[in-house]
């Protein structure tokens, strides 16, 4: 028998330092135009401007705890989204990928944040961490520190929103929030953890897109 079609590369687009919501505009356009067909599974990197963002699970708003005069002395805007999960910070020294990808060959949600997962794991034990899961708990964790959220929403299982991985974020801001509605843990990042050797953005954002690119196609088949 012939070979199986090989998948797609991934499209990979940097769109650079965005505010919230005009990432969550342009995500909304590609969403609609990879519905149509008119673009390819695409993975989105940016780094957003300070913004708490409030997910939809039932009492996300509680888990805020600045009140709107220190919000705005740290110059960090609120946002509801459409995400599922809790509330977490974005800022600069974070990277938010955005996978702008068609689930139809495998509809499986919770085969889809498994992978996002063991992408940011694989990503971080490039540079010595162990980074592992936590019962119950999505995203990636090094103990009870967790260094990269992940929340996503599908439409019409076109995926959309993603996973935000510390790198030199102002730990600073997470105090402003019970991130993710978690009482037992804390934030950490690359920087927190590696100190001077710490990678730079590009090297951690190359390094994500290598990983994401490897896996997704033994992710559609059922492999990963």
């Amino acid at each position: 028998m012939p070979d199986a079609t090989p998948t797609p590369p991934v499209a990979t687009v940097d769109w650079g330092r965005t505010r919230y919501r005009e990432a969550w505009r342009l995500q909304d356009e590609l969403v609609a135009a990879r519905l149509a067909g008119n673009e390819p599974d695409t993975l989105v990197f940016t780094e957003h401007e300070p913004v708490f963002t409030l997910g939809m699970r039932s009492g996300a708003a509680r888990h805020l705890v600045w009140t709107p005069p220190q919000l705005a002395a740290e110059g960090i805007e609120v946002v509801e989204t459409n995400r599922g999960g809790d509330i977490t910070y974005h800022g600069p020294g974070q990277i938010v990928g955005y996978p702008i990808v068609s689930l139809d060959p495998r509809r499986d949600l919770h085969a889809y944040l498994r992978f996002l997962e063991q992408v940011l794991i694989d990503t971080a034990a490039r540079y010595g961490l162990a980074a592992t899961r936590r019962e119950g708990k999505t995203g990636i964790w090094l103990g009870t520190r967790k260094l990269a959220a992940i929340g996503v929403a599908v439409k019409r299982w076109i995926a959309h929103h993603g996973f935000a991985f510390n790198v030199t974020t102002n730990l600073g801001h997470f105090s402003g929030i019970v991130p993710c509605g978690i009482v037992d843990g804390t934030v950490t990042s690359l920087a927190a953890e590696l100190g001077p050797r710490c990678p730079s953005i590009d090297e951690v954002r190359t390094a994500i897109a290598a990983e994401f690119q490897a896996r997704w196609p033994r992710y559609l088949d059922g492999r990963d």
